[in-house]
C-alpha cells in the first residue's frame, strides 16, 4: 500500500493552466474523487487532491470539496508523523475556508509547518504554513479493514506485514514512527509499550496473544 507522501509526491509540479485553459490533471482529481460537477482548475482544490491522494493511497477520505471536512476524518494526533494529515483555518479561525495537506514536519523554531498538498500556489509542492494557523492533525484508516499477518514479527523483520503492523500500532496511539515496513528500535520500543499497556509479555515481538490484542483494540476504532 503507497503512503500518503509517495502518492502525493508524484504529482509535485502539477500546476493550474492560467487564463482560460484548465489542466485536465487537477480536474481529474476532483472527477477520480467522486466530483464529477468539476470542470476547472480554478476551483479550490486542495481537498479534492486529499480526498484523490487518500482514494489512491487505499485511506479514508472525507468525501467532501471543503478542506475542515477532514478534521471529521481519521483519528485526532496530537504528535504528528510525516504522513499524517494537517488541516489550517484562512483568513479567519471562525471562517468556514481553509486548507488541507499532508503533514511533513516542523520547521527548525516549530513556527512553521511543512506541507505537501495540492493548490499550494496554484499548484501541487510543499509549502511552510504558519503554526498559528493550525486547527489540527488526523490519521487516516485504511479504507478497508486489513488482516494484521499471522507470522511472527520482531526486531530485523522487513516487509509488507511490518509497514501494517506500524500503521496499527499508530492507530492506538503508539508511535512506531515512519511506516517503512523496517522493524527497528522505534517500532519494537512501540510494541513493548503496546504490551506493557495490554499485561502482555513485553518482550517486542509481535505473536499470537499480541496479534489478538492488537486486533481487538482496532475493532474498537
Amino acid at each position: 500500500m503507497s503512503t500518503l507522501i509517495e502518492v502525493a509526491s508524484k504529482e509535485i509540479g502539477t500546476k493550474e493552466i492560467p487564463g482560460s485553459g484548465h489542466n485536465q490533471r487537477v480536474v481529474n482529481y476532483a472527477k477520480e474523487s467522486g466530483f464529477n460537477y468539476i470542470n476547472d482548475d480554478e476551483t479550490p482544490w486542495c481537498s479534492f487532491f486529499m480526498n484523490w491522494v487518500a482514494k489512491k493511497a487505499g485511506m479514508e477520505s472525507s468525501g467532501l470539496g471543503n478542506a475542515r471536512s477532514w478534521l471529521n476524518v481519521g483519528i485526532t494526533v496530537v504528535n504528528p508523523e510525516p504522513g499524517d494529515v494537517v488541516i489550517f483555518w484562512r483568513e479567519s479561525p471562525n471562517s468556514h475556508k481553509g486548507h488541507v495537506g499532508v503533514f511533513m514536519g516542523y520547521s527548525q523554531d516549530q513556527s512553521r509547518i511543512y506541507t505537501l498538498g495540492g493548490n499550494q500556489n496554484n499548484q501541487v509542492g510543499e509549502t511552510a504554513y504558519s503554526k498559528s494557523q493550525l486547527l489540527g492533525f488526523r490519521r487516516l484508516r485504511p479504507a478497508k479493514k486489513r488482516q494484521l499477518s499471522t507470522a511472527v514479527l520482531k526486531r530485523g523483520s522487513y516487509g509488507q506485514d511490518v509497514v501494517e503492523l506500524q500503521n496499527a500500532l499508530k492507530l492506538c496511539g503508539y508511535s512506531a514512527g515512519t511506516s517503512d515496513g523496517d522493524f527497528g528500535p522505534k517500532t519494537e520500543a512501540a510494541l513493548k509499550l503496546f504490551q506493557s499497556t495490554k499485561n502482555l509479555t513485553i518482550d517486542g515481538v509481535f505473536g499470537s496473544n499480541t496479534r489478538a490484542e492488537l486486533v481487538k483494540q482496532l475493532s474498537k476504532l
